[in-house]
């Protein structure tokens, strides 16, 4: 009896043929709207070594935030500030160890690509400047980007007198998209941003000290079950995955 259950099992095995492991899953990545292009280059650059194709959403910090809070089943959370994932690790959705602080930026004002203007990054000039018609940024109470101009423009005295003329948008990029389409004929955005668009143009540059500096966090959501998002976690803190980003202009951290 025991020779006939031996033959049978091997009978079957061969019939079977070979157990297959399930294919990878592509990991969901919540990532911060300013963040399109170069996180894009960075899941193409993973898949060509052989891993499964990134799943991102792009967005606002502040939404991408509140949509884990809601229990969405993402895997990555990247954002454009500190204050968002601090909000995160607060309640216990990210895992503490993978925290890791690898980007950083600069803020720019913007005009339309055939403008003259160049902005004097001083009081009185910029507030006539600026002041004179709409001024687009994002949000200025939750969206990092609309958050860290606002902080600018306090530092430099003109907040009171501008925010009266603010177009506040959803996030960066529909700011930047307001100036694009000539809806407002400057904006408050990322360097990177504007290095993304060939129809605006840098008018001026925020000195670094008149903001908090401006900083990209990544971690593992701690509801992720996915070891490939680990894995595309560590890729991107690296220095190969850093040198994706700096060529967008992004500052390595």
């Amino acid at each position: 009896m025991r020779l006939i259950i031996r033959a049978l099992v091997l009978l079957l095995a061969v019939f079977a043929g070979p157990v297959r492991a399930a294919p990878a899953q592509p990991p969901l990545v919540l990532a911060a709207a300013s963040l399109q292009e170069s996180m894009t280059a960075a899941a193409d650059a993973w898949s060509r070594k052989g891993h499964p194709r990134p799943v991102i959403s792009f967005a606002a910090s502040s939404a991408l935030a509140r949509q884990v809070e809601g229990g969405a089943g993402a895997d990555l959370f990247v954002s454009a500030d500190e204050e968002w994932m601090d909000a995160l690790a607060a309640k216990g959705l990210i895992v503490p160890v993978s925290r890791v602080t690898f980007l950083g930026n600069r803020l720019v004002v913007i005009a339309p690509a055939g403008s003259k203007a160049r902005i004097p990054l001083k009081p009185g000039p910029l507030a006539r400047l600026l002041g004179a018609g709409p001024l687009a940024m994002a949000d200025t109470e939750s969206v990092p980007a609309g958050k860290y101009g606002k902080a600018a423009l306090l530092k430099l005295g003109v907040w009171d007198a501008m925010s009266p003329h603010v177009v506040r948008a959803e996030n960066v990029r529909a700011a930047l998209a307001l100036v694009e389409r000539g809806a407002a004929p400057f904006g408050i955005v990322y360097a990177t941003d504007a290095i993304a668009s060939t129809r605006v143009r840098i008018a001026g540059v925020f000195p670094a000290a008149s903001h908090p500096p401006i900083a990209y966090p990544i971690a593992l959501l701690k509801a992720s079950t996915n070891p490939e998002a680990e894995a595309f976690r560590r890729f991107l803190v690296s220095r190969e995955g850093k040198a994706i980003f700096v060529r967008f202009g992004f500052l390595a951290r």
